[in-house]
């Protein structure tokens, strides 16, 4: 039995995004984050490293690793991608050379869900009413103005911003998630190219399992042959022999990834169940949910609600799977935010086919919040910008100095102007959309996407310098470098991959980590984690080392480096 749609969808209301718009919109978005910023801890640091000394030493393409210590446990082709931009441009500094491949790969993200978004809102149950006097929207203007209504609904994300512009394998991840978002609703259009269907597919399993995630891969093949089973079946699309070539190209590099023993102790399952008995656990992921998928979350709640009817139809079952597997992935891996980054392209295609079915007064109201939310959070951002750099308001200017007693900052009138002029864009979006205008699908999404990235342009413009400071660790491993006999090595005992790769890069240090050997002996100094002191003594003689200096990374009483120098008696010496 077919059920009324619950959309309805006159021809005006379906006109597309001006381009110039949404290219300009979607730059805005990728590149801050990008341009100017260095590599800050954890991911970008560490994966800047092993990248820095894989474009060294190409001779260990199959084994990334730093310090000798092996990095596969994150997967192999974020690094080569890293590497190899490092390689080609030698004149860029080597954390901006990186940074260029992953641009590309959110530039893929946004592309790759605004066409599984095109080619979903093409299925015969995704169509709007027909009108009984016509007048209703094209089949084509209505897909494009749902794909872009879904473009904006994944930038508005909040999750989206930091985790998408890091130099780091969940970049990679999300890219190739929504790549074989797009290959599967290709696959419901019989008279679409295969062999571009299949190409697609392929190149997004095999990045996939080469970023670490195989398990990922396998789990998108499943809820992909679950939607074909359960959903509406269309006898005119070859499904043997797509379910078989696109179970092939799943199948494949995930068992060659596995056969070769890795990723070996991925997941560690007898912690799961413990870490889910804890109220705790239940409520930081519950917070997650609610801020990391905000606004998509509700939107998506609605479209499964009114669409319910409708719940075989390819534009609704896939992206529901895909987002059920991934949310149970989350799950599995101790509510990782890494995980649930994945679910995004999904979440925002189930967001978009809420808005032919909302009502003005919500739309309204989706405005009025986004408007007000953003509004405030640029606001606050200008204000402490200010007290940085005049000291008022005295209140934000003596909070910044407490947590970064290091920091003097500086005017830069090349982050102020792009901010002001953002600034003031912003304020024309509130001036149009609160305008008399036709109605459009994708108008209750601007204001939420233009906010979204005004927030984060400012951020990463004005803030630059002051996140630079606190989020890197550039200040701290040049202290420890200006302590350093010039062209001496230090020793290095209980810092994490990204501890290293920032003495190395930022301090232009020759790290190594103590072996025991006679090596040792020729290194004047070291660097050990406060955490792991208590372990240093089996490691090495301290009657030869004397406490130097302790460098706290922003202040004294965190994150403390002990920097040891030999002591000038040492018999090694002689």
């Amino acid at each position: 039995m077919n059920h009324p749609s619950p959309a309805l969808v006159s021809q005006h209301a379906a006109r597309r995004l001006p381009r110039w718009v949404l290219w300009t919109l979607g730059l805005l978005y990728v590149l801050p984050g990008f341009i100017g910023r260095d590599p800050w801890r954890n991911a970008d640091l560490a994966s800047l490293g092993v990248m820095r000394e894989l474009a060294a030493h190409p001779g260990q393409w199959l084994h990334p690793q730093l310090l000798g210590e092996t990095a596969l446990g994150i997967g192999w082709l974020p690094y080569w991608l890293g590497a190899l931009a490092i390689y080609a441009l030698p004149w860029l500094p080597a954390h901006q050379a990186a940074q260029l491949p992953f641009m590309a790969l959110l530039a893929l993200t946004l592309i790759s869900t605004w066409y599984a978004a095109y080619h979903f809102a093409r299925q015969p149950g995704a169509q709007p009413v027909v009108f009984a006097f016509g007048g209703q929207a094209h089949p084509t203007h209505y897909a494009r103005a749902l794909a872009d209504a879904a473009l904006l609904a994944l930038m508005a994300c909040l999750g989206l911003a930091l985790l998408a512009h890091q130099s780091s394998v969940d970049a990679a991840r999300l890219a190739f998630v929504a790549l074989g978002l797009w290959a599967y609703a290709r696959s419901f259009h019989s008279e679409l190219r295969l062999s571009t269907t299949l190409a697609l597919w392929g190149l997004a399993m095999a990045g996939l399992a080469l970023s670490g995630a195989p398990g990922i891969a396998l789990l998108l093949l499943l809820g992909g042959e679950c939607a074909r089973w359960c959903g509406t079946f269309n006898p005119a699309i070859p499904s043997q022999a797509l379910r078989g070539s696109m179970a092939g190209l799943a199948l494949v590099p995930a068992a060659l990834v596995y056969a070769i023993g890795w990723p070996a102790g991925w997941l560690d399952w007898p912690g799961i169940l413990p870490h889910w008995q804890l109220g705790a656990s239940w409520e930081s992921l519950a917070r997650l949910l609610l801020w990391f998928t905000w606004p998509c979350a509700l939107l998506a709640a609605w479209t499964l609600w009114k669409w319910r009817r409708q719940w075989r139809s390819p534009h609704l079952l896939l992206p529901l799977l895909w987002l059920l597997g991934l949310l149970l992935a989350t799950f599995v891996h101790r509510g990782s935010d890494r995980i649930l980054l994945l679910a995004l392209p999904a979440l925002a295609l189930l967001a978009a086919f809420a808005l032919p079915t909302l009502s003005r007064s919500a739309a309204a109201l989706i405005d009025w919040l986004a408007m007000l939310l953003f509004s405030a959070s640029a606001i606050i951002i200008w204000i402490i910008w200010v007290a940085m750099m005049t000291g008022v308001p005295a209140e934000p200017a003596e909070n910044v100095a407490k947590l970064l007693p290091n920091f003097v900052p500086q005017f830069e009138a090349h982050l102020f102007a792009p901010a002001a002029i953002l600034t003031l864009a912003w304020l024309g979006v509130i001036a149009w959309r609160t305008g008399r205008h036709q109605p459009a699908l994708w108008k209750s999404l601007v204001l939420s996407a233009s906010g979204i990235t005004l927030c984060w342009s400012l951020l990463l413009t004005l803030w630059l310098p002051v996140l630079n400071h606190g989020m890197g660790l550039a200040p701290t491993s040049q202290r420890v470098a200006a302590l350093t006999p010039a062209q001496q090595c230090v020793l290095v005992h209980g810092l994490a991959h990204e501890q290293i790769a920032a003495l190395q890069y930022h301090g232009g240090l020759r790290v190594q980590r103590i072996s025991g050997g006679a090596a040792d002996a020729h290194c004047p100094r070291l660097v050990v984690s406060s955490e792991a002191f208590v372990t240093l003594h089996p490691q090495i003689n301290l009657r030869q080392w004397q406490l130097l200096r302790e460098e706290p990374r922003l202040r004294p009483g965190r994150d403390v480096w002990l920097v040891f120098e030999r002591r000038p008696g040492d018999p090694t010496q002689q």
